[in-house]
């Protein structure tokens, strides 16, 4: 037998439906995300990525939750091209479940953050200001400054060079493959991409999950990417944590009880689990 003791706070709720909290086809963390979504005050424009971080969720469980909430409706997210060639995401977060048309009238109601694509004031490369207004720069001879002190919008210079580019270029030659909106990534931007994509290598990620992630972030079918370099950019600039997989025996999942072991890759007559240090794959009886 069960009993409940209830108050109701008077102030700092939100109210939320049952068939929320309820769902049979939401996970505790697609429920908690949804609900600290909702909660947030009128005109929050806090990203689905910070909330899960600021929630304690996983990268792993956000993008199930994530996708859970997107296939029931609750969640929907569109990529537009604005001026400039920029990209930005527009993210929907709704208390009922809405359909794809729906979502789109409402997101078309919203304005795209002008800070997002204001280009920055460009600093003179030569000549100096005077009373009368800036003098115009000369045009044979050569500025008295290095023309990379000047330009603020240069890539960063590499100090070490992965091991893992010439796998990051091949990576980057692969993008046309994947899909008819990467067929024209200019040439001249493959190196700067293939050194975004070492740096997931790097971290542990495979080009599986890095052709996986930019297919992700492509917009849908009918639209047209003008500056499909800058869109790759975009998605690369950022490099997610790696989390292992949840462990499983024989097809199903492991109790929480046994969270944090992993499978012994050994030869054992039955599956024998352990709990790592690191990353390592045997048990201490098989190393």
């Amino acid at each position: 037998m069960i009993y409940r003791h209830f108050n109701a706070p008077s102030r700092g709720f939100t109210q939320f439906s049952h068939e929320i909290i309820r769902h049979p086809r939401l996970s505790s963390d697609a429920v908690r995300l949804l609900t600290w979504q909702l909660s947030l005050p009128q005109g929050a424009r806090e990203s689905l990525s910070r909330t899960a971080e600021r929630a304690r969720i996983g990268a792993c469980a956000f993008g199930r939750a994530k996708r859970q909430l997107k296939e029931e409706g609750f969640v929907h997210e569109r990529r537009v091209q604005v001026s400039g060639g920029r990209w930005v995401t527009q993210q929907l977060v709704s208390s009922t479940p809405l359909t794809a048309d729906r979502a789109a009238k409402l997101l078309a109601r919203e304005p795209v953050a002008s800070s997002q694509v204001t280009p920055s004031p460009r600093n003179p490369v030569v000549g100096a200001p005077t009373v009368d207004g800036p003098v115009t720069p000369p045009t044979d001879g050569h500025p008295e400054k290095d023309r990379e002190a000047e330009t603020s919008n240069l890539p960063p210079e590499v100090v070490e060079e992965s091991p893992r580019l010439e796998e990051a270029r091949a990576l980057v030659g692969a993008l046309p493959l994947l899909s008819s909106a990467l067929r024209h990534i200019p040439r001249g931007m493959r190196d700067e991409l293939a050194r975004l994509a070492a740096r997931w290598l790097d971290d542990g990620h495979t080009s599986a999950d890095v052709h996986e992630h930019i297919l992700r972030g492509l917009p849908g079918a009918g639209t047209s990417v003008h500056r499909p370099g800058g869109l790759v950019r975009y998605l690369l600039r950022d490099v997610p944590p790696r989390e292992l997989p949840p462990p499983h025996v024989a097809g199903r999942w492991l109790s929480a009880r046994l969270e944090g072991t992993r499978e012994c890759a050994g030869d054992h007559t039955q599956p024998m689990l352990f709990r790592p240090v690191g990353d390592e794959t045997y048990c201490a009886a098989c190393t």
